[in-house]
């Protein structure tokens, strides 16, 4: 009778919580906020092409595809996009932004974020010129007034800008201003409005910025599963086996010396936990860097750029007064789900936190979305490799025209190629060469290599210099692998970097080597894309360096392509050349200034170039067989 008894009761429970799951309990975990759609955007989600690769991990009816995400009625204020920012001072749908100067004392910060802002290609230094207005919140200290800007007129068309949290409230009215805060609370961000920046660490990175630590694609077996970001500061693992361990730290056991870790030291965990408090705010970028999963519990803080970067492929929402439950779900989540998410979080990091500059022009690019309105970068540019920093929406809004999206859209280049052949003022024109070159299948048109861009109508470019000596085989086929890479340069002759330990700086050479990391434009295929962003995005400090040193352009043009893709270039082979008098046997070449490879890597703040062994060769190619069996025959002839 007990037996059946104690059998009715655990039916009637099982009964229960079935019927209030299906009234609409919320789930144990769930993804984090998804990006709300700009203003004047096209709403719905976009149709994925590479669903059979890596499917969706949303419960059906959580994220409809056609649907837009329901968003949140501002309780902040009553200013949004339309009512509060003029887009019509804006001069031709562009952003200029004129920076007030410091009325005080400034902090490096401050210097930091002036420096990014002169560096981003929307800074001006006339207000006139300027359709948004930033102020810089300065360090002031608690209770001390703020000036107000001469120019503020009630804030409209201002941008409040701070990096760090606001310790108080603000000593003057804010008005129509936007603010840009790190980890603003949910209660007062105006979302389409205001922006949320991340919270900062101490001594974070001007430019480039430390990589991503994720270095495989499962967890390690001696990998902890779950780290807690302390209130003091620090990560501590956690157990997934004592259920009387909670989230604020209070744990019966005693935990062991190395379970506690340092501020600055990242975890090694494959989830991260994140408390509610605001303090644990300043983590998230943490575990981002790490390649750690954000397990955001109960967050009251506003996600950063959670206008157009979507969290729910890198972050999860999971409740805190359920810390049992929560670490069960986290570890039987299965591994191709959490791959996806560390994954995502190395690019989140790597495209829009790494650095002071990328936070700063991340902010800015989000508001020439918002003046662009349908004209702005989709979704699958913000959420997907290299990121809408390098995804120039002046260039095209279609990502089947970038040469980095192909295979997530089924796609392939088309048409032929444009030759771009740089000729000096006294020297004769190459007709051998531009005869081999016509000769080719794929050319489409040839013509300087500086002639405007708007001349240039296909998508490959085969920049030559006028002393080159190409055949009509080695052009073809060099075609034809980059059509199977288009992100990348594909070259024939080569140059690699090194580290010199004797200078203390990067070195290079031009010797034949099994590895190189550069190819030259004196013989090479690549995307006319990068021309809008050598133009466009690049500083112009790099690009007078380049022009008073001619072999800079190659390191240069490098360092851009290698720094959109994370990949090395291609190289096809060259034909054995006859070396001339001189017995150089590779005339073609012009070593760059010795200290080209050095400046470049300081303007870049990192050395984005990566070594290859790889070299692409006809199938077939020099095997003992038929000539006649050879497609490319001239490239084994002397």
């Amino acid at each position: 009778m007990k037996s059946w008894r104690r059998k009715s009761l655990w039916l009637a429970l099982s009964a229960s919580w079935l019927f209030l799951f299906l009234l609409g309990l919320p789930p144990l975990l769930r993804p984090a906020v998804p990006p709300r759609p700009l203003p004047g955007a096209p709403e719905g989600w976009p149709h994925w092409l590479d669903a059979e690769l890596l499917p969706s991990y949303s419960q059906p009816g959580e994220l409809p595809e056609d649907a837009a995400p329901p968003t949140r009625a501002p309780s902040g204020g009553g200013c949004n996009w339309g009512a509060c920012f003029d887009p019509s001072q804006c001069r031709c749908g562009g952003l200029k932004v004129f920076v007030y100067p410091a009325a005080g004392p400034t902090s490096e910060i401050h210097h930091q974020i002036l420096a990014s802002l002169q560096r981003s290609r929307y800074h001006t230094f006339s207000p006139r010129e300027a359709c948004l207005l930033l102020f810089l919140s300065p360090d002031a200290p608690t209770g001390a007034p703020i000036p107000v800007p001469a120019q503020w007129d009630g804030g409209k068309n201002h941008l409040v800008l701070s990096l760090h949290p606001a310790p108080c409230p603000k000593t003057f009215q804010l008005g129509q201003a936007m603010v840009a805060e790190a980890s603003p609370p949910v209660d007062t961000f105006r979302p389409g409005f205001d922006v949320a920046l991340p919270c900062l660490p101490e001594a974070h990175p001007l430019q480039g910025g430390a990589p991503g630590q994720l270095r495989q694609h499962s967890p390690h077996p001696a990998e902890t599963l779950l780290a807690l970001a302390e209130e003091r500061g620090g990560w501590r693992t956690v157990g997934t086996n004592s259920s009387a361990c909670h989230w604020d730290g209070r744990c019966e056991q005693d935990l062991a010396p190395n379970q506690t870790l340092g501020r600055a030291t990242l975890p090694r965990a494959t989830f991260c936990l994140i408390p509610s408090h605001h303090s644990a705010a300043s983590r998230f970028l943490q575990a981002l860097q790490a390649g750690c999963v954000p397990v955001l519990l109960s967050p009251r803080w506003e996600l950063p750029f959670s206008e157009v970067i979507d969290w729910t492929k890198a972050a999860i929402v999971a409740d805190e007064r359920l810390p049992v439950q929560v670490a069960a779900a986290l570890q039987q989540m299965p591994p191709a789900r959490v791959l996806a998410l560390r994954q995502q979080t190395q690019f989140l990091w790597d495209a829009y936190f790494s650095s002071v500059e990328k936070i700063i022009h991340t902010t800015l690019e989000i508001i020439q979305d918002r003046i662009s309105g349908v004209s702005a970068h989709p979704s699958l540019m913000w959420n997907n490799p290299p990121g809408a920093l390098l995804a120039l929406p002046t260039f095209s809004t279609s990502p089947q025209d970038y040469p980095f999206y192909h295979l997530q859209q089924g796609s392939r280049p088309m048409g032929g190629f444009s030759a771009l052949i740089q000729v000096g003022a006294s020297a004769q024109l190459p007709l051998k060469l531009i005869q081999a070159v016509a000769g080719s299948q794929h050319c489409a048109q040839a013509s300087d290599r500086f002639f405007p861009h708007s001349t240039i109508n296909t998508d490959a470019i085969l920049s030559l210099d006028a002393h080159c000596s190409l055949s009509t085989s080695e052009v073809d086929f060099a075609f034809v692998v980059w059509q199977n890479f288009p992100e990348r340069m594909v070259g024939f002759l080569t140059m690699s970097h090194f580290w010199d330990s004797a200078r203390g700086g990067w070195g290079y050479t031009a010797e034949k080597a099994n590895e190189f990391s550069m190819v030259l434009t004196s013989a090479a295929f690549y995307h006319r894309y990068y021309h809008t962003l050598f133009t466009h995005s690049l500083p112009r400090a790099l690009r007078t360096l380049a022009d008073g040193a001619p072999g800079c352009v190659d390191v240069l043009l490098n360092f851009l392509v290698a720094a959109v893709t994370k990949l090395p270039p291609i190289k096809v082979p060259y034909g054995t050349r006859a070396p001339p008098a001189s017995g150089d046997p590779r005339p073609e070449l012009q070593p760059p200034d010795p200290d080209c490879v050095n400046l470049m890597a300081a303007g870049f703040g990192h050395m984005p170039l990566v070594s290859s062994r790889l070299r692409l060769d006809p199938v077939l190619f020099k095997d003992p067989v038929s000539v006649l069996r050879k497609k490319y025959r001239s490239l084994e002839k002397p």
